[in-house]
């Protein structure tokens, strides 16, 4: 008990800190900490990382709201793209024969958050207002596609996927792009684990609490952090915490 009282906590708060910081998905985090250290089944470990996204990612995105760093509108449309096309990706994955892409969102933290740290975002929020309302829709909705396709097909790295097109693609700053991520965020979370809890059952419950109280803690302490910081500051610290958590996740991933 004490062993999983201790590895809930630290998942829970690492899970946070990244979702506040930097809208990344704590099952980036939580599943593989859980698969490795306490023995959870995979499927069971995934739902509740999902559960524990569910009020990290509204509370963080209800604080970048407060902040006027959320983009609702493009948010609803990207939202609705990324649900319909995690599902043709889904699909898509069942047709082939081997993914043998289980390292993807993994790589791509440690390789974001060097990103980060060697080229900050420096973009600003008129930026986006020199775009049309239609420009904005458009590249929403692809964007949507792509990042719900990879998420379906690879399942997992939305939040990761998420902040690197708002900020390389869509021409975000930083503060507008996680908020914008973690307000999605809810919703896909929240579908996912009502859909895992549904197919597999209640997973474990003391897990799911500790989880859920030390993500929603770590959540918002750091978007809090997050959105009076300045944004070279806030680029560097997103920049150390996803390098951390990609790089901690390897040795994870070798350790299994």
């Amino acid at each position: 008990m004490l062993l999983k009282l201790i590895v809930c906590i630290i998942a829970g708060l690492g899970a946070g800190v990244g979702t506040g910081l930097a809208g990344l998905s704590a099952a980036a985090v939580i599943s593989p900490m859980l698969i490795t250290f306490l023995g959870f089944p995979a499927y069971e470990a995934v739902g509740i990382s999902l559960a524990s996204d569910v009020l990290a990612s509204a509370v963080s995105a209800y604080t970048y709201g407060k902040h006027k760093n959320l983009d609702i509108k493009n948010g609803l449309v990207m939202l609705l793209a990324v649900l319909v096309f995690t599902l043709v990706g889904s699909w898509a994955a069942s047709r082939m024969p081997n993914t043998a892409m289980g390292g993807f969102s993994v790589l791509m933290t440690l390789l974001l958050g060097i990103k980060f740290i060697v080229r900050p975002v420096m973009t600003t929020k008129e930026t986006q207002e020199h775009k049309t309302l239609r420009q904005k829709v458009v590249q929403s909705i692809l964007c949507g596609i792509l990042v719900g396709f990879i998420c379906g097909f690879v399942g997992a790295g939305g939040g990761m996927m998420m902040l690197l097109v708002l900020t390389s693609v869509l021409g975000y700053e930083l503060k507008t792009a996680v908020g914008t991520s973690v307000f999605i965020m809810t919703f896909t979370a929240f579908t996912g684990a009502a859909s895992h809890m549904a197919i597999g059952g209640a997973p474990d419950l003391s897990a799911l609490i500790l989880c859920v109280i030390a993500t929603l803690a770590g959540a918002r302490g750091s978007a809090l952090f997050a959105n009076k910081a300045e944004p070279r500051t806030l680029n560097r610290i997103t920049g150390v915490v996803l390098a951390a958590l990609g790089a901690a996740m390897l040795i994870v991933k070798f350790l299994t």
